[in-house]
Parts: structure tokens; C-alpha cells; sequence
């Protein structure tokens, strides 16, 4: 099985910045693809950022030049720094990854999500 953990959601003034963490924990072999897509209030969930097992990323054009992925393969976690956040950032944040484990080979998984309040 693999579980994953958010953190680092919160409230924060516009102009703002806040740190979201992703851990990955379970029977994992190795970690391909790593993800974290938004869901706000009446919208479709959609990508904001993705960076692969080899480190190469990819953001919305909404969140470019704000928002960075990366990743701590050891501690097979993803981050999320988002610098000057917007009141339309606000959005209940979910992490997702491709992973690879040692009972049931290839698995995608998603983290339980965290709210970000972005007020104006």
C-alpha cells in the first residue's frame, strides 16, 4: 500500500507565499511521476504542477513563475512553494503520485488533500 501525507496548507494574505510537503510511505520501490493538482469551491480539479522521477517540471500557466515543484527522493516527498499567492489560488490542494511497489507493481495514488485560503 502506499499512504500519502499533506501538510503545510493554511491561510495566507495575498502577495503571500506557503510551502506544501507531500511524504509517501508504504511498500514503495520507487516513485515515478509526482503531482499536485487544486480543487476549488464548484470548479473540475486541475493540474498545477508536475515533476518527474528524473526531475524534469511542468506548471499550469496560471501558477508559472509563482509556483515551484520539487522533490526529496529519499524522503520520497514533493513540495509545493507557492510565492505570491492570489485569492484565486485559493483551492483545496491534493497531491498525487505514480508509484511503483513491491506487492502491487505500478500504482496511482492521491494524498487527502489540504485547503489553501488565500484572502484578499
Amino acid at each position: 500500500q502506499v499512504q500519502l501525507a499533506e501538510s503545510g496548507g493554511g491561510l495566507v494574505q495575498a502577495g503571500g507565499s506557503l510551502r506544501l510537503s507531500c511524504a509517501a510511505s508504504g511498500s514503495i520501490f520507487s516513485i515515478n511521476f509526482m503531482r499536485w493538482y487544486r480543487q476549488a469551491p464548484g470548479q473540475q480539479r486541475e493540474l498545477v504542477a508536475a515533476i518527474s522521477g528524473g526531475g524534469s517540471t511542468n506548471y499550469a500557466d496560471s501558477t508559472q513563475g509563482r509556483f515551484t515543484i520539487s522533490r526529496d527522493n529519499s524522503e520520497k516527498t514533493v513540495y509545493l512553494q507557492m510565492n505570491g499567492l492570489k485569492p484565486e489560488d485559493t483551492a483545496v490542494y491534493f497531491c498525487n503520485v505514480n508509484a511503483r511497489t513491491r506487492l502491487l507493481g505500478n500504482v496511482n495514488r492521491w494524498g487527502q488533500g489540504i485547503q489553501v485560503t488565500v484572502s484578499s
